[in-house]
């Protein structure tokens, strides 16, 4: 595996997240379903439906999200789609909630170093492709989120998010968090089933993501901290775990002060231990080329 090519765009506007995506050579055919996270809550840093709106119709893709499994107001479909309603995704196009209704979709992990399987909305079997669009930003179960997060927790539903998050040992939600693992094999089950859905789409996927709004704490948290950081860039790639260790590297190489709060965040948490591990079951490389788009 050579060296990936991930292009960054400075300047944070909706055309430029439309540029950041063709500059990527990609095109998105078929069905495109694009990976955003809805926002729980009261949080105040989520990427905006308006603000994405551009790119969306320029793939002419639907958004789709999964239910949650920790408590709050995305964690039943019929209190998700209202908060839908409320953050106005409808407003601009369609939306999807994958795991509206059952049953899931099992994606087999015969490779993986922790999960077997992975469950996934069952809708997403009626998409081509995969616009993976990140709000990049720190979490405070996995230490960062970007395209992997959104890859692996992201698309899992609410049983597969118990699933990954448990490390492959309970699958009901109730049962989260007295089956919570060792730090990094949670980390790790994250790769696996980023990497299910990376086979899934056969090279068919897109992954931007866009440095904004980075506090330490994830869009799901109702009461996330302020920013931390000025904003970076939009980041955009054929390659998941290439755009995520370009984020990290940012983060790393900034003369921001305020990059050591979330330094320490992701660090607490081994959060690169994700990376390493989706490096090591080939669903990208971490040696890559950054490329500026003017």
């Amino acid at each position: 595996m050579g060296k990936a090519k991930v292009y960054f765009i400075k300047d944070i506007t909706s055309e430029n997240i439309i540029k950041a995506y063709e500059a990527t050579g990609k095109k998105l055919e078929g069905k495109v379903a694009v990976k955003m996270h809805s926002g729980e809550k009261g949080n105040q840093n989520y990427l905006r439906p308006e603000f994405v709106k551009d790119v969306i119709n320029h793939v002419h893709g639907t958004v789709v999200e999964c239910n949650t499994a920790y408590e709050g107001a995305r964690n039943s479909t019929e209190k998700h789609k209202k908060l839908i309603e409320e953050h106005e995704w409808t407003k601009y196009f369609p939306f999807d909630l994958l795991d509206e209704e059952g049953p899931d979709m099992e994606l087999d992990i015969p490779n993986g170093k922790v999960l077997k399987k992975n469950y996934v909305g069952k809708d997403l079997a009626n998409y081509d492709s995969l616009l993976v669009l990140s709000h990049f930003k720190g979490h405070a179960m996995g230490g960062y989120g970007g395209a992997l997060k959104q890859l692996s927790i992201g698309c899992a539903s609410s049983a597969g998010k118990t699933l990954i998050h448990t490390a492959g040992k309970v699958s009901d939600q109730k049962e989260l968090f007295n089956n919570l693992p060792e730090q990094d094999r949670f980390l790790e089950a994250m790769a696996d089933a980023a990497s299910s859905v990376v086979d899934y789409f056969k090279g068919n996927a897109v992954y931007i993501n866009v440095m904004k709004n980075i506090s330490i704490d994830c869009d799901c948290d109702g009461n996330a901290s302020a920013p931390c950081m000025n904003d970076v860039g939009i980041l955009a790639s054929l390659d998941p775990v290439a755009v995520d260790q370009a984020c990290l590297d940012l983060v790393y190489n900034s003369t921001d002060p305020g990059k050591d709060k979330l330094i320490a965040r992701i660090e607490s948490l081994h959060g690169v231990h994700t990376v390493e591990a989706a490096a090591d079951l080939n669903v990208g490389t971490r040696d890559y080329e950054l490329i500026n788009v003017e």
